[in-house]
């Protein structure tokens, strides 16, 4: 969760997450070296009678800046290409959630199991209770285990939505008509809170996702107690 004055990313809980990070702090040194480059150059042309000699008609210069770009360019990639690798599709997933964008509310099916299934509606602000975020909560939080690959299987019934959780690494677009897919694994436990991405309508920021990573075992009680009142 967020909380005020922040400057970073909120914290990891996903190991997609967790490489995405390291990829920001990469990918931000790269920017830092290539920023005082030019600094350091704009300030030698600038300061110093022999610039046309050594800078402007200097051969040397002209192969390093050329050969310069294509090697940041790589430095780049690599790790970029190896992100999106492992957020491909888990080929064996334990659990397989769909959820489905309703222009008020979204619908979490668990397909693996017959009848489990919930209907996500944003807490009023007036029905909040201490310690609740106002415009994040829900009436029915999204359960899962810890530690096991979940695939979601994303979907709008009426306008284009997004199904996004930071702490996680998820931003999936919800298309109408279509089914996409993204996949994450929880490390730890925790509830952990997204909303609409996608500027969608005039109830946009109404559109919370709220995310519970429990243990295996309370995930268990929890699915088996959903059923026995379904």
């Amino acid at each position: 969760m967020a909380h005020p004055t922040q400057l970073r990313f909120q914290d990891v809980a996903s190991p997609v997450m967790e490489e995405l990070l390291h990829f920001h702090d990469h990918a931000l040194m790269i920017l830092f070296l290539i920023s005082t480059l030019v600094l350091y150059i704009i300030i030698g042309m600038v300061s110093t009678k022999l610039t046309n000699k050594y800078i402007f008609d200097s051969q040397d210069m002209e192969i390093v800046w050329t050969i310069l770009p294509a090697v940041i360019l790589v430095l780049i990639a690599l790790p970029s290409l190896r992100i999106l690798y492992l957020m491909d599709e888990i080929n064996d997933p334990h659990l397989t959630i769909k959820a489905m964008r309703h222009q008020c509310y979204w619908c979490y099916e668990y397909t693996d199991y017959e009848d489990l299934g919930i209907d996500s509606n944003m807490i009023p602000t007036q029905d909040l209770t201490a310690g609740q975020f106002r415009l994040l909560e829900t009436e029915h939080r999204k359960v899962v285990p810890i530690d096991s690959p979940v695939r979601v299987l994303v979907s709008a019934e009426d306008v284009l939505h997004s199904w996004a959780v930071p702490s996680l690494g998820l931003n999936m677009d919800a298309v109408p008509g279509r089914v996409k897919h993204t996949a994450f694994i929880a490390s730890r436990p925790g509830v952990f809170y997204g909303q609409c991405s996608e500027i969608c309508g005039a109830n946009h920021c109404f559109m919370p996702i709220v995310v519970v990573a429990v243990p295996l075992e309370h995930f268990e009680s929890w699915s088996s107690l959903m059923l026995e009142d379904a």
